[in-house]
This record gives structure tokens, sequence and C-alpha cells, in this order.
């Protein structure tokens, strides 16, 4: 399984990390949500959210809108509405500081660590 780290997220680092199922299952949402005319490039980014992006500032402003719209459709399931709204921070971050908003594709494993087993 792999993960979506996005920048300018809200942890220590700046990043937030999501699972890539849950992020191509939120175009579905996207699609219900967002008018036709508007959700294109919405829709694509989050159906191939399984790819490294850099989105520029200006475009990461209106996904921000899009993002921060559909988190609160009413008929959004909460999971669903909180992974929206983190996206649209994140976004939403990375366009007030003029500053590209990028996803890079991690395996899970890289972001956990085992325990050591020296005793």
């Amino acid at each position: 399984m792999s993960r979506i780290v996005v920048s300018h997220g809200a942890d220590f680092f700046g990043q937030d990390h999501h699972d890539t199922r849950a992020v191509i299952a939120l175009a579905g949402y996207a699609k219900g949500t967002l008018p036709a005319a508007e959700r294109g490039p919405l829709v694509h980014l989050l159906e191939h959210a399984a790819q490294d992006r850099s989105i520029e500032p200006e475009t990461a402003a209106v996904l921000a809108e899009q993002l921060l719209r559909v988190s609160r459709h009413r008929f959004l399931p909460a999971k669903a509405s909180r992974l929206a709204r983190e996206l649209a921070d994140a976004a939403a971050r990375a366009a007030a500081d003029h500053e590209p908003w990028t996803w890079t594709l991690t395996a899970e494993s890289a972001l956990t660590t085992t325990p050591s087993t020296e005793g």
C-alpha cells in the first residue's frame, strides 16, 4: 500500500500523509458535489493521485476552494470530509506562500520504523 505525502501540511515538518486509495476515492465525491464545468482539474488530480505532482500556486488556490466545497457537502462521510478539508488547507497554504504544492508517492514501509531487536 502506498501513501501520498502532501507539502504544506499540518504536521511539524509541514507535510500531511494520506492513504492513496482514500485520495483516489475522493474523486467520486468531487464528481457528485461540483458542477461538471468546474470539477475537471480536481477530479483528474484525485483520480491520478498515485503520481508525483507539483502544482502551481495559482492552481492550488482554485483546488483549495473546490476541495473546501467538497468537504462541506452535507452528504459526504466524515472521513472523506476530513480528508478533503486537510487537502484544501494544504493547498491554500501553498497558494498563500506562493510555492508549488507537491504530492509525493511513498511506500508505507518508508513511513514506519521497526523497533530495534537489540538486546
